[in-house]
């Protein structure tokens, strides 16, 4: 809080965050913070960095640092755009400083800089200069065999389900899947939930808009991973094209994880 700071000072405050994923919480903001992204994990390369700001973020302005300069990442303006995702590379993967300025203020009234941050890697994504989060998962392409061998080992999420609705969001670029769930095989999180009058399991995954995704009939296996608490869609087959494949690659040993 930035009520907790000496008045007459005008040291900036520094905080060093050792997480690949998180958020910060900054509030009634005053001067300007230092938040020093520094993941414990020296040795991957995480060449992504995605900010995603609070729907009432309000009173600062976020940058990142390059070469002793700040550079414009969120305005406080767009903190209150919903769904936005800023991304960029990072020049220096183990050390990524971003920068908090705090705006010009009247009174003493409560505002809250809040956001949501991911340090990313590259390998098999859509290259340094990611433009939204969707990028990263959704490839708007069928996924081949040893894709899709893989992404039920290491996606975020595998479900069993249909369709039960598509709706398309011009605005922000996305469209969202309405899965009915017949069997959760895993989740990192809860996003795939049991509702309590029917019984019945449901969750939503989103994916990129220019990906043209139309309701369709049968059973699918869903995978893909989690984005500030959002499912972003991975593979997706036919539950019986996915079952043909995995047991020719179970016979021959080739599978890469027991499912």
């Amino acid at each position: 809080s930035g009520l907790s700071w000496e008045p007459r000072s005008r040291a900036v405050e520094q905080v060093h965050l050792r997480c690949t994923e998180g958020s910060l919480e900054w509030m009634y903001p005053a001067r300007a913070l230092r938040v020093v992204l520094e993941p414990n994990l020296a040795s991957a390369q995480h060449t992504t960095v995605c900010i995603k700001p609070a729907s009432d973020f309000q009173g600062a302005s976020i940058y990142v640092e390059r070469a002793g300069q700040l550079h414009l990442v969120v305005s406080e303006a767009e903190g209150a755009r919903p769904h936005h995702v800023s991304c960029f590379s990072a020049h220096t993967p183990q050390r990524v400083a971003l920068f908090l300025q705090a705006s010009p203020q009247r009174d003493i009234s409560r505002r809250t800089a809040s956001f949501q941050y991911e340090l990313l890697s590259n390998q098999g994504a859509a290259g340094p200069d990611v433009k939204k989060m969707a990028l990263v998962e959704a490839m708007c392409r069928p996924c081949d065999n040893v894709e899709l061998l893989m992404a039920i080992c290491s996606s975020d999420f595998v479900v069993k389900g249909s369709i039960r609705n598509v709706s398309h969001d011009s605005e922000n670029h996305m469209s969202q899947v309405d899965v009915s769930v017949q069997r959760v095989y895993r989740q990192k999180n809860r996003i795939f939930q049991q509702e309590e009058g029917s019984g019945e399991w449901r969750g939503p995954i989103r994916t990129l808009l220019q990906c043209k995704v139309k309701k369709g009939g049968g059973d699918f296996l869903f995978t893909g991973n989690e984005h500030f608490g959002e499912a972003w869609l991975g593979c997706a087959p036919r539950f019986k094209d996915f079952t043909l494949v995995y047991r020719a690659a179970r016979e021959r040993g080739a599978n890469p994880c027991e499912f």
